[in-house]
């Protein structure tokens, strides 16, 4: 096969990726890009757990500080996982394709501390002026589902075998077994 083919299919050699980056016995990476976005320096920053699959939309935005860890098991089809301090995601959690997992703003709340973070970063600007981020981990426990297009927002807790339904936005921890719909999020009637 070749080289393109390889890099489209998983077929490639995961002893490319950065050094701290750690995956499990069996695990498949569709593609490399899912780490083009992971300018971590903690070693590790990203663990991978045994048999865990991260198809081709999947990425780590992870910044220098961020640290991500995905239990044996589990499915990635798709989610943006944005981290600034700790994401952790137990086993058997699937994650459905255009997922956003933030562990952070990455912004300032206040309208006009973003104004002057927005100058500090953008091109020419101040980068000593930066406002620092807040953060509060996220985790995602054991047999978790989370559906298509969800958002899980910073500091939030989803408990084992929770259910998060399609485009739901999480901002406070959802008990184990659980299942939750809306923006924001909040107990889902029963289904058919």
């Amino acid at each position: 096969m070749s080289r393109e083919y390889d890099e489209a299919t998983g077929g490639w050699d995961y002893a490319t990726l950065g050094a701290n980056v750690r995956i499990g016995e069996d695990c498949f990476i569709e593609q490399r890009g899912s780490f083009e976005r992971c300018r971590s320096v903690v070693d590790p920053a990203v663990v991978l757990g045994d048999r865990v699959r991260v198809y081709a939309w999947t990425r780590f935005n992870l910044e220098p500080a961020g640290r991500v860890e995905v239990g044996d098991d589990t499915v990635l089809v798709g989610a943006a996982i944005m981290g600034a301090d700790s994401v952790r995601i137990g086993s058997r959690v699937v994650v459905s394709y255009a997922v956003t997992i933030a562990d952070c703003d990455f912004h300032p709340r206040d309208a006009e501390a973003r104004r002057r973070d927005a100058a500090a970063i953008a091109p020419g600007g101040d980068p000593t002026q930066v406002a620092p981020l807040r953060t509060r981990p996220v985790v995602i426990e054991d047999d978790a589902w989370i559906g298509i297009g969800a958002i899980v927002l910073k500091g939030v807790t989803i408990g084992a075998g929770a259910r998060v339904e399609p485009g739901a936005v999480v901002t406070r921890d959802v008990a184990p077994g659980a299942r939750v719909a809306g923006n924001p999020a909040a107990a889902a009637e029963p289904g058919p």
